[in-house]
């Protein structure tokens, strides 16, 4: 008689991290530098004025610039926000 061991699978548990989205600013021809540079600093708090200076100069400078890589809901929230105060936003899947 043999006795033989049967080994039971370890089951682990994975966390996967959420998704991320990337929330773009887009060039716009209505409005001004400054006034961009405030809603960006209202809508992303975390946002210090030379970050918001820098995002809305790529804007300009390139049509397109990153505000912030976050999860789905904060990122529907902050492009939400800068469309309602009248800027041009979207948001993307981080890949």
């Amino acid at each position: 008689m043999s006795v033989e061991t049967i080994e039971k699978p370890t089951t682990s548990t994975v966390r996967k991290t959420a998704p991320r989205y990337r929330v773009l600013l887009h060039n716009d021809d209505f409005n001004g530098m400054e006034y961009v540079v405030q809603v960006l600093m209202k809508t992303v708090p975390s946002l210090t004025q030379p970050q918001a200076v820098s995002i809305m100069m790529e804007a300009h400078s390139n049509g397109i610039a990153l505000v912030i890589i976050c999860a789905l809901e904060p990122a529907e929230f902050y492009c939400e926000n800068l469309k309602n105060h009248g800027l041009t936003s979207t948001i993307e899947p981080d890949e």
